[in-house]
């Protein structure tokens, strides 16, 4: 049951089309753009009727009408799950507070001359949603990955947007791991419809100043559409991967990591990059081997052979530089001092380098973040981190003796640029004895 995967010889490839190949958006479908930003919209305009609607359609409401969960079944939550699952999360949440702990931001004070104080200061967001994937899935992880930073960061407001199960009931899991972490609120609401709240408020939701977390092409591109009214931590769409290998690895767990991201759904986006043919064909047999004993074969095999492909390289810089251009969201490194090349490859949002580093280690429990740029993004954005749920202000301080110092660069260059009025407001302060 081997699935037909795209193979490519990086060798035989114009520049353009290697450009075509690693060029790519966070959301493919023009329509779906459309089609999200027309309800994120409606829901603007009519609010709880618009989300009800929409949640109609689409699912992902709770059975009662309501939209709050509420609070009494969040904290019973903890009691329906497994003692051992409720430990793993517990375990979990310890491990991403150590690492997103190190990256509180530090506000500091530099003065550039005498009488010139510039401070940079940083202050959290008031409030935030975190946007959790549900429905006919379960992620808590993704709901401990966008919560557990926003806590440190010091988020006044904390609430989760989460769609309901089809018999109307949200994961007791998720609401546990929402318990753990003592969220302000759960929203039983998915999809462009539960954005779209988030950020212009309804009857029943009130709107936050931020919206984090993973979701499909329609949550991704709902995302962008109410950037501006609200802000967006990055539109992760899709999972995607890409493995680098060279004929050091072991085609077993190289096979397990290709199928790995797979899983998350059929759009999902594999490259095998492989250094020699020889070591393709060994990837491509365990894939073929394996995939058969796999819960999700289906999905995984649908996402390789529609979404997937092998590009075999002749020689490891090429392969490295194929895997930077194609900036994917998850890296795996299988080669000889995969430490040096993975730190060879700056454009990736998480990478899992060499053979006792899986990716399902960063997704669940290594305490790194598993939101992550897709699309190609991640040439300009890197994980979710603590800075993504607050700002930064500059905050400026002259004496006289600092302006004087500063008036003839800032009145040369205002009049320079026709700004006069810029000019006169140095030299009437100046003007004056005070």
């Amino acid at each position: 049951m081997t699935p037909t995967i795209r193979r490519l010889s990086l060798s035989s490839l114009a520049p353009r089309q290697v450009r075509s190949l690693t060029t790519r958006h966070a959301v493919p479908n023009p329509s779906i753009l459309a089609d999200a930003t027309a309800i994120v919209a409606d829901v603007a305009a009519r609010g709880d009727a618009a989300l009800r609607h929409h949640g109609a359609i689409h699912g992902g409401q709770l059975a009662n009408g309501t939209i709050a969960v509420n609070r009494q079944t969040i904290a019973e939550s903890r009691s329906a799950v497994d003692p051992d699952l409720l430990e793993a999360m517990e375990h979990a949440i310890a491990n991403v507070t150590a690492v997103h702990a190190s990256q509180r931001p530090l506000d500091t004070v530099v003065t550039p001359g005498g009488g010139i104080t510039i401070e940079r200061v940083w202050t959290p967001l008031a409030s935030v949603g975190a946007y959790v994937p549900g429905g006919r899935g379960l992620y808590p992880s993704s709901l401990i990955m966008g919560v557990v930073p926003a806590r440190i960061a010091g988020v006044g407001r904390i609430v989760v947007a989460t769609p309901a199960r089809p018999d109307g009931t949200v994961d007791p899991v998720v609401l546990a791991a929402a318990a753990l972490l003592d969220v302000d609120a759960v929203y039983a609401m998915g999809g462009a419809q539960a954005v779209g709240a988030l950020a212009y408020g309804t009857e029943s939701v009130e709107a936050v100043d931020k919206i984090v977390g993973p979701g499909g092409p329609w949550v991704t591109a709902a995302k962008l559409a109410v950037f501006g009214a609200a802000g967006i931590d990055l539109p992760a769409g899709p999972s995607e991967a890409a493995v680098l290998v060279d004929a050091s690895a072991d085609p077993a767990i190289v096979a397990a990591d290709v199928m790995c991201q797979a899983e998350h759904g059929e759009e999902s986006a594999v490259a095998l990059i492989v250094v020699g043919d020889a070591t393709a064909d060994a990837v491509v047999e365990e894939i073929g081997r394996q995939l058969p004993t796999l819960e999700r074969a289906d999905t995984i095999g649908t996402a390789l052979s529609d979404h997937g492909m092998v590009v075999v390289a002749d020689d490891l810089q090429a392969a490295t530089a194929f895997a930077n251009a194609w900036a994917p969201e998850h890296l795996s490194v299988h080669t000889d001092d995969a430490g040096t090349v993975a730190r060879d490859i700056p454009n990736a949002g998480s990478v899992f380098v060499g053979h006792w580093t899986p990716e399902a280690a960063g997704d669940y429990a290594t305490g790194a973040n598993h939101v992550l740029p897709t699309g190609g993004l991640a040439r300009a954005y890197g994980p979710l981190c603590v800075e993504d749920f607050g700002s930064w202000r500059q905050i400026q301080t002259l004496t006289r003796q600092g302006l004087e110092a500063l008036a003839p660069t800032i009145t040369r260059m205002a009049n320079a640029e026709g700004f006069t009025a810029h000019a006169h407001s140095v030299l009437i302060r100046l003007r004056t004895s005070a």
